[in-house]
């Protein structure tokens, strides 16, 4: 056999080596990252520990996620939950569960790593929803993808509370130009109670967006006055 083809099989056998030698820790460092994710996704669900109170009852209440069969249309699904008697903890519940629990991924209106921080009730009937900065960076940026989650937490708490009448979204605390570019979030969205709801599913088709039904403030002031962004 030719040297070269020897030192060739020579330096192949050491390569074959050094591979079988490396190998366990290169596994271990993927198994580590995957370790990480997820030690990284439990943190980010441990800010809000699930949210239970005296006062819960098992209820059936109407979550408004994406129609499995109309693509863009928003339609209610009975969903059992423990429900509390405290209004702001019971918003906190069904918003929770909106993020948590869709019946399935293609219906997801909400990003998965979102967390409400914290729901506040004005006197009023203003609700405040603070949530984490996922809500922002993961929401799929686009009008339509924005209007989809901004009006899905908006029919949803109109189906389930009975005095709620408008929504404020705040991202970890801070006032927010836009949800993801587009939807503007310096003003408020008008929520329609339970006592006065309107049909539930709603859609994009023959060009009504999702939002329609749940319009910002009919009247704000110059300062709330609702826009588009490019």
């Amino acid at each position: 056999m030719p040297r070269l083809w020897k030192i060739a099989i020579a330096l192949l056998a050491v390569l074959a080596f050094a591979a079988l030698l490396t190998f366990p820790s290169l596994l271990r460092s993927v198994l580590g990252l995957r370790r990480a994710d997820r030690t990284e996704e439990q943190a980010r669900r441990a800010i809000v520990p699930p949210i239970s109170t005296p006062t819960d009852t098992r209820e059936k209440a109407q979550l408004f996620w994406l129609s499995p069969t109309s693509p863009d249309t928003l339609e209610p699904t009975a969903v059992e939950l423990d429900l509390s008697a405290d209004v702001e903890k019971r918003a906190k519940q069904l918003i929770t569960a909106l993020i948590e629990s869709p019946p399935s991924q293609t219906q997801r209106t909400l990003p998965a790593d979102a967390v409400l921080l914290q729901f506040y009730l004005m006197s009023d009937g203003t609700g405040i929803a603070d949530f984490s900065e996922t809500l922002d960076t993961e929401t799929p940026s686009g009008i339509l993808n924005e209007e989809i989650a901004v009006d899905s937490i908006v029919r949803t708490l109109g189906a389930n509370l009975s005095n709620v009448y408008r929504l404020r979204i705040l991202i970890r605390g801070q006032e927010a130009d836009t949800l993801a570019g587009h939807l503007d979030l310096s003003g408020f969205f008008n929520v329609t109670p339970q006592a006065q709801a309107q049909p539930a599913a709603t859609g994009v088709a023959n060009g009504e967006r999702p939002l329609a039904a749940s319009p910002l403030n009919a009247s704000p002031s110059p300062e709330q006055q609702p826009a588009i962004r490019n």
